[in-house]
């Protein structure tokens, strides 16, 4: 968080300069990240107003960063919209970025599959932020003047074959996701675990008969969990997050099918300020580490 804080006060001036409504101290926390993230915050600025929804979160981490002055410019509430399988790295960095900016009232992040998410965006839903798990539901919400038409990518991720602890049935790769009697959860083909899923088994030059479809990777990781499915295709993130409730199968097709994480300040965002420091968080330094740390790997080309 000390790199973070270090050089929040030029990526903050850059967003709120542009707005008449809003004071900054130079002493003002908001990340500038890397590239991407400039990208996101500087887009923000001229973002437009909308309602925001959901309700209320923040607190302090376990090890806080250097709380901010009293002259914090940010203030309101922040609404983020992210793919499911970006829960714990987003909890984490709700809570910081709420520590930095005690201001700002965080709402409990809306998660779900990404097309669920793009579909309640361009129907109206509001929101500051979005978070994908892919380009293509990005590309969505892009096509529906609701971003940016370039969003930078901040995290990419990989799928794992999901099983009980112990490995009972011996799967040891895709071709064993076939077998006769074995119950196999996917994800949906529009949410972006299932279009890897697709990408994957065409790979292979398999074919899945899944006994059902969920819309969104924690619904699968769920029942493989309660023993309803003998395995399903997860993120190597939702693994490593399910704390040896699952264990997971390496698989080399997965490679064929990395998904990048695209993310935007929307620009009917009704609080874009507050909304570009968040994004320049998840890009900076520190937002990495704790994407890092959870498994997801850097963006890739």
């Amino acid at each position: 968080m000390r790199a973070y804080l270090c050089v929040t006060a030029v990526a903050l001036l850059a967003v709120v300069g542009c707005s008449s409504s809003t004071a900054v101290d130079p002493s003002t926390s908001s990340s500038a990240g890397a590239s991407a993230g400039s990208t996101a915050g500087s887009t923000a600025a001229t973002a437009a107003s909308s309602e925001s929804s959901t309700s209320a979160a923040g607190g302090s981490a376990a090890d806080p960063p250097a709380a901010s002055s009293s002259t914090d410019a940010l203030t309101g509430e922040l609404t983020i919209f992210a793919a499911a399988s970006l829960k714990g790295a987003f909890d984490e960095l709700a809570v910081e970025f709420h520590a930095v900016h005690p201001g700002v009232t965080v709402k409990p992040v809306t998660y779900d599959g990404s097309s669920t998410l793009a579909t309640q965006l361009v129907g109206g839903a509001s929101a500051d932020i979005f978070a994908s798990a892919d380009d293509k539901n990005m590309t969505t919400v892009i096509d529906a003047g609701l971003a940016p038409a370039v969003p930078p990518h901040f995290a990419s991720n990989t799928l794992q074959i999901a099983v009980a602890p112990g490995n009972p049935k011996k799967i040891t790769g895709l071709s064993d996701l076939t077998a006769v009697g074995l119950l196999l959860v996917l994800c949906d083909d529009a949410v972006p675990c299932g279009s890897a899923a697709q990408k994957v088994f065409v790979a292979a030059g398999l074919t899945a008969a899944p006994v059902s479809k969920e819309q969104n990777v924690k619904a699968v990781l769920t029942k493989v969990e309660s023993g309803e499915a003998d395995a399903g295709l997860v993120y190597r993130t939702d693994v490593s997050a399910a704390a040896g409730k699952v264990a997971g199968i390496d698989f080399p097709e997965a490679a064929k099918a990395v998904n990048n994480y695209p993310i935007t300040v929307l620009t009917g965002a009704a609080n874009p300020a507050a909304a570009a420091a968040f994004a320049d968080l998840v890009t900076s330094e520190a937002g990495q580490q704790v994407l890092a740390g959870l498994g997801f790997a850097p963006p890739v080309s």
